[in-house]
């Protein structure tokens, strides 16, 4: 079910954790199905020995992926009119991320009611991985 705008108001927030104790498994699945194979996010012995990381960690646009599922959850299929992120930290194996969406407007724009919300997702210990925006288009 699609957000109405009726039932919004500015401040209003919607959370929710998009992964627990991210695996490497699922770090490297994203690698197959994003095409992306930079040894960062793969690669132990790389990561560690020759660019001097703790460990391989996880893909930007995976965080982004998890925040934009999310947003839809929230908003429904096909609503997101805009999605912007900034990648603030490193996401690592064993990351427990949770996202969350505030409403900062509700406005009209071509006859079209749209929500605009800041996104930000965090990671178990609070640290920001992800900030940014979106907007959608509500039901009136």
């Amino acid at each position: 079910m699609a957000l109405s705008a009726s039932k919004l108001k500015v401040g209003d927030t919607h959370e929710e954790v998009v992964v627990e104790d991210l695996s490497r498994t699922q770090i490297v699945m994203y690698a197959g199905a994003s095409g992306d194979y930079n040894p960062l996010h793969s690669d132990e012995v790389y990561t560690t020995q020759a660019a001097g990381y703790p460990s391989v960690f996880a893909h930007g646009m995976l965080t982004m992926g998890m925040t934009g599922k999310m947003l839809t959850n929230y908003v429904g299929d096909g609503r997101l009119t805009k999605f912007g992120v900034r990648f603030t930290n490193q996401v690592w194996p064993g990351d427990t991320l949770t996202a969350k969406a505030t409403v900062e407007d509700i406005r009209e724009e071509g006859g079209q009611k749209i929500v605009d919300l800041k996104v930000e997702t965090v990671n178990q210990d609070g640290k920001v991985v992800v900030s940014g925006s979106a907007s959608a288009r509500l039901d009136p």
